[in-house]
C-alpha cells in the first residue's frame, strides 16, 4: 500500500485501485481521504494503454506509482496513478479536508467539491505539468490508512467499452462518491466473459 515506491510497484491496477481506498492523499498540502477509485489494466479496451505506447499515454509505460494526468474530452484534466503492467487507477473522488478553502477557491462553488475526476483535479490544482510525477516525492503525500477499510465495488461510470468490468471501488458509506454504488445484476446464464 502507498507511501513507499515498492508498494505501488507489486500492484496491478485492480489491487492498486482496492488499496488507495481510505489512503491520505495530499497535492502540494491539499487534499483528503480517497473514497472512489477505477482500475483500468493493460489489456483493457478503456485503457489508454490498450492500443499501445502513444506520446499522449507514455507516463503509463513508465514506472508504476507516477501520476498519469489527461485532459478528458478537452475539457477536464483527470488524475490517475500508474499501476504495474502498464495500467492505470482512476482517482475519482476524495472526502476533502486538508486545505477546503483552496479547493473552494479553485473550483468556485462547495458543492461535490472532489466528487468525480474533474472536479477533483480541479480542487487539488491538478494539470498536465504533474503527468509523469512521482506520488512518493512532493508535491504529493500518499498515506496508507491506519486500518483496512470496507469497500464497496460496481461497474465503471462514463465510459463506453468494457463498463461492465466491476472494477469500481469505493469506501463504503461514504458521501463524497461521484455517483452511488448500485448492485452488480446478474449475468444472462448463456453470456460469456471475454476477458
Amino acid at each position: 500500500m502507498p507511501h513507499s515506491p515498492a508498494s505501488f510497484e507489486c500492484a496491478d491496477a485492480v489491487e492498486l485501485a482496492k488499496g488507495l481506498i481510505g489512503a491520505l492523499l495530499l497535492v502540494d498540502g491539499v487534499g483528503g481521504t480517497i473514497v472512489e477509485t477505477e482500475a483500468y489494466l493493460r489489456d483493457d479496451p478503456a485503457s489508454h494503454s490498450y492500443r499501445g505506447r502513444t506520446p499522449a499515454n507514455a507516463t503509463m509505460f513508465g514506472n508504476s506509482g507516477h501520476a498519469y494526468v489527461y485532459r478528458s474530452y478537452g475539457l477536464h484534466w483527470c488524475f490517475n496513478v500508474v499501476a504495474e503492467g502498464h495500467g492505470a487507477v482512476l482517482i475519482r473522488a476524495i472526502a476533502p479536508e486538508v486545505g477546503i478553502d483552496k479547493m473552494i477557491m479553485r473550483r468556485g462553488t462547495e458543492r461535490n467539491l472532489c466528487s468525480g475526476p474533474g472536479r477533483l483535479a480541479r480542487a487539488l490544482g491538478i494539470t498536465d505539468v504533474y503527468n509523469g510525477l512521482i506520488l512518493t516525492e512532493p508535491p504529493f503525500f500518499v498515506q496508507a490508512p491506519s486500518e483496512r477499510p470496507s469497500l464497496v465495488s460496481g461497474t465503471r461510470i462514463g465510459i463506453s467499452k468494457a463498463p461492465e468490468r466491476p472494477w469500481r471501488f469505493g469506501l463504503r458509506d461514504s458521501r463524497f462518491w461521484s455517483r452511488p454504488f448500485t448492485p452488480q445484476q446478474p449475468r444472462n446464464a448463456g453470456k460469456t466473459d471475454e476477458r
